[in-house]
């Protein structure tokens, strides 16, 4: 038998009607929406600003990062030289859209950039050696990673051996050895003077092009109406929220400048990925880019060559943007199709197996499972059961691993711990990816499981929902509505807001689109309907007359046939 879902634990707010009071009074918003700020931990009014209002001009001075002179420095001499100059991505969106914002950037200026994204669909260990032969291939002395690199010291020496140096742009935790090169940018490098320690890749790339233009700009090489770097926040906007960067602080200020850029429909491959993913430019949310745009580009490195996304995003000829971003779409539909069936081999195991919930981890692996896929599997995996996770998938005596948790249970410090059972790994404390010889996993599970055994309790493995606070069904106004605008964009570490209130069933829900639950629940006079995505199987407990239920919800507007109306998105609910 299958482990049942244990009930969500809701975690409601803790209110301070003083401090609310005072957010109420400073910015002139609704009191609920001061409530979410209070609840999210702001404590002064000028986070809040910051936090509402920051422009473009707030972003932090990209100097702030200790060795920027330096890669500023072999980039000019690179430009001035005219070496041709490697752009060495990784294969996810981030990588994708870093290493297109640094090949377009640095040939704007004047350099000879050339790009390389490395098919991570093989179990090869050496995919930075497949770089290294590209970019001596093709007479590169200079190579810039994005996205990746941290991790890779071995292999850096070996460029420099060929008289190739290296650039490393990352924003992973660094290991314990750090690369050989002629500048690392990262913002968590020990003793970094950068403050946001959030960047994503393609951010550490944006900061480097920045560097770049203000040393431009400084010396009179080029004109400040000649180059505008708003042109590259589509793509800072795109590979942030598909990383799941955290939208607070500068990352939140590229984000929202970022879709304002997009909405503007200017990059030809990028609007005609919006097409086949059946999403307006005009009204781009970091929605879409999660669910419809990022999978599509994902799709690449996943399973076919992830340099088609670059040119995706390079390209000028909207007949090739295309038929490249069919392409894609037609990709993301095989992606699904091994996903499915690899998800199914998981479950059976799962259901098979129900032992494995003794433990507070779960680790799985076989030679069935496609290894571009796993880390979709992983993330699933984690959420579904509220475990650490490990999926690997073998081939020829490798193991390809993918590592995601929970909250309680950062990973990175256990994969420390046990590298000597690892080929490599790298990644954060919550998704991390490894490479491991087929006959160490079985050592490597037990250590994995018996540190989360050691440090987990039963009640860390409870999904919890965090509520923002209580509103009535007499608050949900369009005004109210407007007011909650400001806190967008939404993403990761700032979701949309979670509500709580207690309303009676006006008529049992009904099940809609096969998965989903309709309701309709009334307080006072007022009837709202609320819909619960895949909650259909809930609909039993539903059935009888007069319930009273306490709903978490998020509102949003609804329009159909022209008739706007406030509907409730339940994520959660407890008869009372």
């Amino acid at each position: 038998m299958q482990k049942t879902k244990q009930d969500t634990k809701w975690l409601y707010p803790e209110i301070d009607p003083d401090w609310t009071q005072s957010i109420v009074k400073e910015f002139n918003i609704h009191p609920a929406t001061a409530q979410v700020l209070a609840t999210r931990g702001f404590t002064s009014l000028e986070d809040i600003h910051h936090h509402l209002y920051a422009k473009l001009p707030d972003l932090l001075d990209p100097h702030l990062f200790p060795e920027m002179d330096q890669a500023i420095e072999r980039i000019f001499k690179a430009i001035k030289n005219n070496e041709p100059i490697l752009v060495y991505g990784d294969n996810d969106v981030d990588g994708i859209t870093g290493a297109t914002l640094l090949t377009e950037f640095l040939n704007f200026v004047g350099a000879k950039a050339l790009f390389y994204i490395p098919n991570r669909t093989s179990l090869n260990q050496s995919l930075m050696l497949d770089a290294l032969s590209f970019a001596l291939k093709h007479g590169c002395k200079l190579l810039i990673t994005v996205d990746c690199g941290i991790t890779a010291a071995e292999e850096i020496l070996e460029a420099v051996k060929s008289g190739v140096e290296v650039i490393v742009t990352d924003h992973h935790e660094p290991t314990a050895k750090l690369p050989h090169c002629a500048a690392t940018l990262n913002p968590k490098l020990k003793g970094s003077t950068y403050p946001n320690r959030d960047l994503t890749g393609v951010g550490v790339a944006f900061k480097l092009a920045h560097g770049i233009t203000n040393l431009l700009i400084t010396n009179g090489d080029i004109s400040t109406n000649k180059i505008d770097l708003k042109r590259y926040l589509d793509l800072v906007a795109l590979g942030t929220v598909a990383d799941m960067g955290s939208l607070r602080g500068e990352n939140r200020i590229f984000v929202r400048y970022g879709l304002r850029q997009m909405r503007k429909g200017k990059r030809i491959g990028l609007a005609k990925l919006f097409g086949v993913c059946e999403v307006h430019s005009s009204d781009i949310t970091p929605i879409d880019i999660a669910s419809k745009v990022a999978p599509r580009l994902n799709s690449l490195g996943r399973i076919a060559d992830p340099n088609k996304g670059v040119e995706l995003l390079l390209i000028t000829d909207p007949m090739q943007a295309e038929i490249l971003a069919k392409e894609l779409d037609l990709n993301n539909i095989e992606r699904q199709k091994i996903e499915r069936r690899d998800s199914e081999d998981i479950e059976k195991y799962i259901s098979k197996h129900p032992q494995i919930f003794r433990h507070r981890a779960l680790i799985l692996y076989s030679n069935k499972w496609h290894p571009g896929i796993i880390p979709i599997l992983a993330a699933r995996i984690a959420k579904q059961y509220n475990r650490p996770t490990v999926i690997i998938a073998t081939d020829q005596g490798l193991g390809k691993g993918s590592v995601r948790t929970i909250p309680e249970f950062p990973i990175l410090p256990i994969l420390r711990a046990n590298a000597e059972l690892l080929e490599n790994y790298g990644g954060h404390d919550y998704a991390a990816g490894l490479t491991i010889k087929s006959e160490n996993i079985e050592a490597f599970k037990k250590a994995f499981i018996a540190a989360a055994d050691e440090s987990l309790q039963e009640h860390d493995l409870v999904s919890k929902l965090s509520l923002d606070g209580k509103v009535e069904f007499g608050q949900l106004t369009f005004d109210f509505m407007e007011s909650l605008n400001l806190l967008e964009p939404y993403g990761h570490e700032n979701p949309p807001p979670i509500f709580y209130t207690d309303a009676k069933q006006a008529w049992p829900p009904k099940i809609v689109g096969k998965s989903h639950l309709k309701f309709y629940l009334q307080q006072d006079e007022r009837v709202l309907e609320g819909i619960g995505f895949g909650m259909a199987e809930k609909k039993p407990e539903l059935c009888r007359k007069d319930i009273t239920l306490r709903v978490a919800f998020t509102p949003y507007i609804n329009t159909f046939h022209s008739k706007t109306s406030i509907q409730l998105q339940i994520r959660d609910f407890k008869i009372l």
